[in-house]
């Protein structure tokens, strides 16, 4: 994954070192600081903070548990809702959502309810004597879940609440997804994606099969014959190119396959570091990976993007996290060329400056070079080409990358459902992604009783 990286020096301070720098980005709230922050929100009727909730968590109620020192029944109502809430109060953008819309922020404090450490708070401090909800009878019906990322296992849990068996397909070595893979370590610590997989699949009915990639040994066609329905929750695993000559030199590669191998180093002080590296790309994965590059001990991070400020889809709070972690923020800037040495490594990039006429991005021929050990793309992702090249999926209506569905996540092919990053509505959250598998199971769970009930009538 990361063989381009292989000629630079690894990091320079000590594992333990480096640990101190990859903790906690928000720590946990005190059960002090949990009452009297629980205190302070006015338990609104009709919540704004419950309206805009992805997940339709009912916020109000459940810092009023809190409040009420009800903590087993604040987690149980987050859960109900958003079965990986654990780690949704750790990467959810709250500050444009909930917490954005908390009437609080209209008043004289101008301080938000901290929703997102209270809804932490409560699944932290949580203590049920099994799992908190209980399987309905058994239907008899199997489905299988193609991604054990946060679409796929929300999908699998509700199901299997439904009364239904499930077998995930998962391509990697461990389930969880992005929570896993590709979340910056600061914000989920701990190994906590694992702990919350574990968490979620007791409840019972669920396998999880690792190293099952759809397109190479798992097809389509076969789970679609042995199964009575099968949930599509592939994500987007394949970055973008930039479309530039030198793509392939060492010293260039997707932010993604770096974050992913920081996640799972044991010792961080084994990772290559680059003294100076950019970043291209203007979202949440392009300022994890700037901040973290920076925090392994890189001397010289420029983030550039080819817009303004306004137009990143990293959220405000994002920003002033690379900020705050010393990275050169450059915007109005295009790719334009790969840098090589005479080693054939990347050794800088061209950039051209770009400016906004009538709604339009121009380029305006002024070009500018910034030198650099490592170039880190986070440009987007799309579906993988083995996941494209499957038989029956090459089938699958599309949304321009996007695979197609109705509002029932209902592909075009009968018994064949997908949510999550991989389908063309939503806003590529993780909160969103937990709440496509929920409904999508409910769908799948109707669909199969009503045909029962259709043959059998």
């Amino acid at each position: 994954m990361i063989d381009s990286l292989k000629h630079m020096r690894h990091a320079q301070s000590s594992k333990e070192e480096l640990a101190g720098h990859f903790t906690d980005l928000a720590p946990a709230l005190t059960v002090r600081q949990a009452a009297i922050e629980s205190a302070r929100c006015l338990y609104c009727y009709d919540a704004p903070c419950s309206r805009i909730c992805p997940s339709e968590i009912d916020v109000a109620s459940f810092i009023r548990n809190i409040n009420d020192r009800n903590v087993n029944g604040a987690a149980a109502g987050i859960l109900k809702q958003n079965i990986l809430g654990g780690s949704c109060a750790r990467v959810c953008p709250t500050e444009i959502l909930c917490e954005d819309v908390c009437v609080r922020n209209h008043d004289a404090e101008g301080q938000p309810v901290k929703i997102a450490l209270l809804q932490r708070f409560a699944l932290d401090h949580m203590r049920f004597e099994g799992h908190p909800f209980r399987r309905a009878a058994a239907t008899g019906k199997r489905i299988a879940v193609v991604g054990a990322g946060p679409a796929g296992l929300s999908c699998a849990h509700r199901l299997s609440m439904l009364g239904n068996d499930v077998v995930i397909y998962e391509a990697l070595d461990k389930a969880g997804g992005l929570n896993e893979y590709g979340i910056a370590k600061y914000k989920l610590t701990d190994n906590f994606a694992q702990k919350e997989v574990e968490f979620l699949i007791g409840i019972g009915g669920i396998e999880i099969r690792c190293g099952q990639k759809l397109g190479e040994n798992v097809h389509l066609k076969d789970l679609h014959a042995e199964y009575d329905a099968v949930f599509l929750g592939l994500g987007l695993g394949a970055s973008r190119q930039l479309g530039l000559t030198g793509e392939d030199a060492p010293g260039l590669l997707a932010a993604v396959d770096y974050i992913a191998a920081l996640r799972q180093a044991e010792d961080l002080s084994s990772l290559p570091v680059p003294q100076r590296a950019i970043v291209i790309g203007a979202g949440n994965t392009a300022i994890d990976m700037a901040v973290q590059i920076q925090r392994l001990g890189a001397e010289e991070v420029t983030l550039v993007y080819r817009r303004g400020f306004d137009a990143m889809s990293a959220t405000h709070h994002e920003q002033e996290i690379a900020k705050a972690n010393q990275v050169r923020m450059l915007t109005w800037a295009q790719p334009q060329q790969v840098l090589l040495d005479e080693q054939g490594r990347v050794r800088g990039m061209r950039f051209e400056k770009t400016l906004l006429q009538a709604n339009r991005l121009i380029s305006t021929g002024i070009t500018f070079e910034i030198a650099a050990d490592a170039v880190f793309k986070a440009i987007g992702q799309k579906l993988e080409e083995d996941v494209l090249n499957d038989p029956l999926a090459q089938l699958l209506q599309r949304d321009g990358d996007k695979i197609h569905v109705d509002a029932q996540f209902r592909t075009v092919l009968p018994g064949i459902y997908a949510g999550g990053d991989c389908v063309a509505p939503g806003q590529d959250l993780t909160v969103q992604a937990v709440q496509h598998g929920k409904l999508a199971a409910h769908a799948i769970h109707n669909d199969i009783q009503a045909k029962r009930e259709a043959e059998n009538g």
